[in-house]
């Protein structure tokens, strides 16, 4: 079984074929939050804290953590918010920025295993991308387009994908730490999005045995009730072989699809996961199971 070993100061996740689904809280992004951006540039980190112990009580395993705002200095801040966030949390950290410098000063401050976000499959990105991702030993998100862009055939973004994991060999980086984003597209402007999107995971869990991730809310972008449609997508894609999404943990309906979805591929084992999250508790001044423990006296008799 494939396994993506990542770490914290102090604690190790794994993402893995016969694991949980991984969620990656996306929420410590500036891309289109204007206030945030605006805090990060003068090292404000109001709102990355809060961002980052809400995501987690919320159920992520992993945080994303990108600092891309423009006019500002993106390595910089992104080597002091990865230091903040790991002072907060013991999850393990996604480091996200399409700068190389970022990337690096991202890989120095950071304490632990991380996964590095990202590679593509343009020569000029793996030739300096992945020296990084073997120097430091991580792993890396390999996004399935190249010089020509990103394909609407599912097949060609395949191809991409194993060309990623090919030239990551050529460095000494194993297949299991490459986690391939096979870029998931809106279905609402491609009506096949969803199924290609469904035969691709199958194809890379299947003959490229990596594991996978994706921006959950792509699929769904520019329709109404997103978050019904990201769940239902999630459930399937868990089905199908999807290992990791990054994602926003604080919105419900997509969590308790992940859940359940763990629950019926047989990745919670005895449903205790699911169980121990939605049990009733018992009613005031009651303990759990105490009612049945008193039927049980009372149905048992005396020996004759």
């Amino acid at each position: 079984m494939t396994q993506t070993v990542l770490e914290s100061k102090t604690k190790t996740h794994i993402i893995g074929f016969d694991k949980p689904f991984t969620v990656i809280g996306e929420r410590i992004n500036p891309t289109g939050r204007k206030k945030l951006a605006a805090e990060m540039k003068e090292y404000n980190f109001e709102t990355v804290e809060r961002d980052a112990l809400a995501q987690v009580a919320a159920g992520a395993h992993m945080l994303d953590v990108n600092a891309g705002i423009p006019l500002a200095d993106e390595p910089d801040i992104l080597a002091k918010a990865i230091k903040l966030v790991q002072s907060l949390t013991d999850v393990p950290l996604c480091i996200d920025s399409s700068i190389v410098e970022a990337l690096e000063r991202g890989l120095e401050a950071y304490e632990g295993r991380p996964l590095l976000n990202s590679v593509t499959g343009e020569e000029e990105r793996l030739e300096v991308v992945l020296p990084l991702v073997k120097k430091y030993n991580c792993a890396v998100v390999g996004i399935s387009n190249d010089e020509t862009g990103i394909s609407e055939d599912p097949d060609v973004r395949f191809e991409v994908a194993k060309k990623i994991v090919e030239r990551a060999a050529d460095y000494g980086i194993p297949a299991c730490d490459v986690v391939i984003d096979p870029l998931v597209m809106p279905v609402g402007a491609l009506g096949n999005a969803g199924v290609g999107a469904l035969n691709l995971i199958r194809r890379l869990h299947g003959e490229l045995k990596v594991n996978t991730t994706c921006g959950a809310s792509n699929l769904s972008f520019g329709l109404p009730n997103r978050h019904g449609l990201n769940g239902a997508f999630l459930s399937m894609a868990v089905g199908a072989g999807m290992t990791s999404a990054i994602m926003n943990p604080l919105h419900e309906q997509e969590m308790h699809a992940i859940w359940g979805a763990d629950v019926v591929a047989g990745h919670d084992k005895d449903c205790a996961a699911w169980i121990r999250r939605f049990r009733e508790p018992a009613p005031e001044g009651e303990v759990q199971g105490a009612r049945g423990a008193r039927g049980e006296r009372r149905r048992r008799r005396p020996a004759a």
